[in-house]
Formats: structure tokens, sequence, C-alpha cells
């Protein structure tokens, strides 16, 4: 079981859901909310609601629920792994492959991949062993992967931080004038659909870039860079700004190209860079794009501007 966690609380105000957000915790804002209402997390000793406001001088301790048994099986699935060490992992994901078992996906999931691979971090308790962060189902690329709580509680403070390099292709509908740009739009759980995300006042901070890497005749190849980390952040922000990610079922209205047949958005997470827990060293990884994206391109007719071609 991990250690449990105490806070002193010394100038911040507010809910305490919302104060826990701000710490560098290894665990995210929804299972802290759950650990709310399940008492284990306690506010001077003492079981509070999401919606207490804390004030300086309360003390806040959370206790993670012990790891129970778990019928989730390991199994010889094949991982493409382009780093491993004693503390952690980073895996290619292939687009269609759940991240960690939920309702309607036990088995096939990367997790159960990784336990048949590798001892992993139990943190994030027994559905989520190891997993640092996530990347949506049908989005491919690189993800990290703790193998101890320890390396887990370092690789969630750099991300909290900032510090991770995540960068991301995306291949969007329409064309930018624009060759760089900011979006800057707050996140939440939708109001009426409460599986997707949406841009709302008062949602959480959420930041991406992106850069345009090449022009098509109706559509655009992004590289996009995430400053923050919110779920579907890069799909929401897109589809805001009227740009959908091409396969998107969710939020772009399952934009199709015209002659062939997409599985899900295109979108791969292509970099990542890491401080190693241990060392202290800095990696970096870089994977290539898969051969269905590669093949969707080929389908377009690129666009060549004469600021891009010399004049001509």
């Amino acid at each position: 079981m991990a250690d449990n966690i105490t806070i002193n609380i010394v100038d911040q105000v507010g809910r305490i859901d919302a104060v826990l957000a701000k710490e560098t915790l290894p665990y995210s804002r929804t299972t802290l909310s759950d650990w709310l209402l399940e008492g284990n997390v306690l506010v001077n000793g003492t079981q509070v609601k999401r919606s207490y406001k804390v004030s300086s001088g309360d003390v806040v301790t959370i206790t993670p629920p012990e790891i129970k048994d778990t019928e989730i099986l390991a199994e010889n699935i094949p991982l493409d792994i382009l780093y491993e060490d004693d503390d952690l992992l980073v895996v290619n994901k292939p687009q269609g492959m759940v991240v960690h078992p939920a309702a309607g996906h036990t088995t096939g999931t990367l997790v159960n991949a990784l336990m048949y691979h590798s001892p992993l971090s139990t943190i994030n308790g027994e559905f989520r062993p190891g997993i640092v962060h996530r990347i949506d189902r049908d989005t491919s690329g690189l993800l990290m992967v703790a193998k101890n709580d320890s390396a887990h509680q370092a690789l969630s403070a750099q991300l909290k931080a900032h510090k991770n390099q995540r960068i991301y292709i995306a291949l969007v509908r329409g064309e930018f004038q624009e060759d760089t740009g900011t979006i800057s739009a707050p996140l939440a759980r939708h109001k009426v659909d409460r599986k997707k995300q949406a841009v709302t006042e008062g949602g959480r901070e959420a930041i991406t870039h992106f850069q345009v890497l090449k022009r098509f005749v109706g559509y655009t190849l992004l590289q996009v860079r995430l400053e923050t980390g919110r779920t579907h952040q890069i799909r929401v922000h897109m589809t805001y700004i009227g740009h959908p990610i091409v396969g998107d079922p969710v939020y772009g209205n399952a934009q199709k190209l015209p002659n062939i047949s997409l599985n899900g958005q295109l979108l791969h997470a292509k970099t990542l860079s890491l401080t190693q827990p241990t060392t202290g060293e800095q990696l970096k990884f870089d994977s290539v794009l898969p051969d269905y994206f590669d093949q969707a391109l080929a389908t377009l007719t690129p666009i060549i501007r004469k600021d891009e071609n010399n004049g001509k």
C-alpha cells in the first residue's frame, strides 16, 4: 500500500477538491474526488464533503486504499517497447487498444499486456497499475509506464509541473492561414453527455500549441504540443476552433476521407521526453507515423504556397 500523504494548508483557499488538484500529487482529480466520498481523504482527522472549503491551518491527510485482489489477467500480448529500465517503460500503443480495463474492456488492454511483461506501480489501483498518463483507444503513440511507486510519483510530478514534452501529429479538417497558434480554452465534463469533454467557462485550464506541417486541399497536417494534459484535450480544442480531427467519431462527427476507411481519429502521440526518476537523465523518444496514417495522407492533394516554392 502507498504511504499516507499529509498536506498542511498554508495560504490555499477554496474547495478541497480544487485545492488538491493544484498540488503535485500522483493521483488524478477524479481519484481524489472518489476518495473524499469514501473517507480516504480527511481534514483535521474528519471526513468532509468535496465542497468543503479549506483554510489556513487545515491539515489534509490522504490514505490511499489498499490494493484488492483483482481478476484482471496478465495476457501475452505483443508490445512495441521503445525503452525500458528498472523504473519505467516507454511503449508505442497501437490504435484500437484500450489503455486500462474498464466496463466493457476487461481483456486485451495495454495493462493486461504490461502485467504479463513486468511488475508495475500500484499507485493508481488495481485497474490502472503503472499508468501515469493515458491516450484514447483510437489514438496511437507513446506512453510512459511506471514499474514502481517511487518512479510513478516522480513521473506524475513531472507531468504536473509541465516538464515533459508531448508532441502529437494530427490531421484536421480545413485549411489554416496561420502557421502556428495557441488554443487556451478551459475544459470540463460536458453538461449533457458525461462521457464527453467541452470548452466550459470555469473549467480546468487547458492549453494546446500547434504548428502547420503540411497543407492539403481541405485538410491540414499539424504538429500539436500539449502544455496541459486534460482528457480529450486535443480533440476538443481542434473542434472548438472549427478544425476537427479527421476520423474522430465523438467530436468530429466521424469526419472521413473520401477514398479510405478509418478506424478512429488520425491522432498520433509521436514524441515524448521525460527525466529518468533515479538517474536524472533527460530522455527523449520519437516514433514513426503508423502505416494507416501515411496511407491516409497519400490520398490527399498537397497545397504548395508561393512562399513555400520560392515564389513560383
